[in-house]
């Protein structure tokens, strides 16, 4: 009886062990955060920014978890160093002022018909709660980064008149759509002390 008392105890620990959390950290190697806008209507070019940092924490068990990214918007890329410029002045990213664009969630939801992200998108000083769908998602091992890695796409449409960004409307549109290719690799365990 005791035996079987202590097999139950020990299986209830890996259950738990197995339900915990699993935090990931965002690749800049693996990840892409681009935003495209329609010019005059007719071109709708992405553009991308190239330093991108942060983590993914995921629950295997229940597929729920959260996300923290955070983008360098001085590092805005548009293919022409002239559109950077304007880009990253006050009229739009403000980057002097407003160096970092952030996405902070509060529920990320990996199970149903649809994935999503949901929580809160702060772009030149303003925040907006904001869902981002999730069209994928996969947690898989990788020899060449010699840990469990982790790709999603996520992407949403903004206005950019609620960020504080509604300049010259009469040559860009007022949609913006945000899209996330994700990469984050496995954060190594905590090392574990051992008392004296």
């Amino acid at each position: 009886m005791l035996r079987l008392a202590l097999l139950t105890v020990l299986a209830t620990c890996a259950v738990s062990a197995q339900a915990a959390p699993e935090t990931y950290v965002i690749d800049n190697s693996q990840t892409v955060a681009n935003f495209s806008i329609s010019m005059l209507g007719v071109s709708n070019k992405p553009h991308k920014f190239e330093k991108t940092s942060g983590k993914v924490v995921i629950d295997p068990v229940t597929q729920t978890g959260s996300a923290e990214v955070t983008i360098d918007a001085a590092s805005v890329n548009t293919g022409l160093g002239m559109l950077d410029s304007r880009m990253q002045s006050a009229d739009f990213f403000d980057t002097a002022n407003f160096p970092v664009i952030t996405f902070k969630s509060s529920k990320l939801s990996l199970g149903g018909e649809q994935m999503s992200l949901t929580g809160d998108l702060t772009i030149k000083g303003v925040t907006k709660s904001v869902t981002l769908n999730v069209t994928r998602f996969k947690c898989t091992s990788y020899t060449e980064y010699q840990s469990d890695t982790c790709i999603a796409n996520a992407s949403v449409t903004i206005k950019r008149s609620e960020f504080n960004m509604g300049k010259y409307m009469f040559l860009a549109g007022n949609d913006v759509s945000l899209n996330l290719v994700i990469g984050a690799v496995k954060a190594p365990a905590p090392v574990q002390v051992a008392s004296r």
